[in-house]
Formats: C-alpha cells, sequence, structure tokens
C-alpha cells in the first residue's frame, strides 16, 4: 500500500484493519480519526475508532450517519494504525457527531 497524505482530526478513512486477533473489528473499513492534528503532522501512526453498520448497545459507541449509511463509530475498539494501512479519504463527520465523540472519549479516559 503506498503512503498516503496526512490524515485530520474528525476525517473518515478507509483503513486495512487486517490481521487482527480474537475480537477485534476487522476488514477494511472506514475509520474516524480521533488523534490530534499535532500527532498526525509529526507521526507515522494514526489513532483511529472503527465504524460499523452493526448496532451494539454498548456505551462506548457513538451514532453516526455517514454517506448516507447509519452505523456507530466503535471507541471501544480504538486502534493506533501505521499510514501504511490507510487506503484512501471518505469524508468528515459532522461538527455534533464530532463533539460526541470527544465528550465520550473524556468520559471513558477521565480519573475519578
Amino acid at each position: 500500500m503506498a503512503v498516503v497524505s496526512r490524515p485530520n482530526l474528525d476525517e473518515v478513512w478507509l483503513v486495512a484493519l487486517d490481521p487482527t486477533l480474537g475480537s477485534e473489528i476487522q476488514k477494511t473499513r472506514p475509520c474516524l480519526v480521533i488523534s490530534p492534528d499535532e500527532m498526525n503532522r509529526h507521526l507515522r501512526t494514526v489513532i483511529v475508532a472503527p465504524m460499523t453498520t452493526a448496532e451494539r448497545a454498548y456505551p462506548t459507541r457513538v451514532r453516526v450517519t455517514f454517506q448516507g449509511r447509519q452505523g456507530q463509530i466503535a471507541l471501544d475498539q480504538l486502534r493506533a494504525v501505521d499510514r501504511q494501512r490507510i487506503v484512501r479519504k471518505l469524508g468528515k463527520v459532522s461538527a455534533k457527531t464530532a463533539c460526541a465523540v470527544s465528550s465520550l472519549l473524556v468520559e471513558m479516559f477521565e480519573r475519578r
């Protein structure tokens, strides 16, 4: 796979996630970039959250409509992927969805 241009926060890219192990989300699928642009500028890895059309009642999922399809952003399946896994840019999520993702990430990693 060719190295692609730099992904940015809140963009959706098609990412080849295989090979995987166990319960990890598989195949080539849309993923939301959640790593900050500062990291994306300097590292060869990008932190992504896979998107899926499988509906799960997990508190770690954010509902999304992207390119006319409804699904979820799986924040319970975060992955750091090398840019070689990135196939192509598909678009960007709405500001509302981006805020929902950020809020849930803060909640997930907040120390109490």
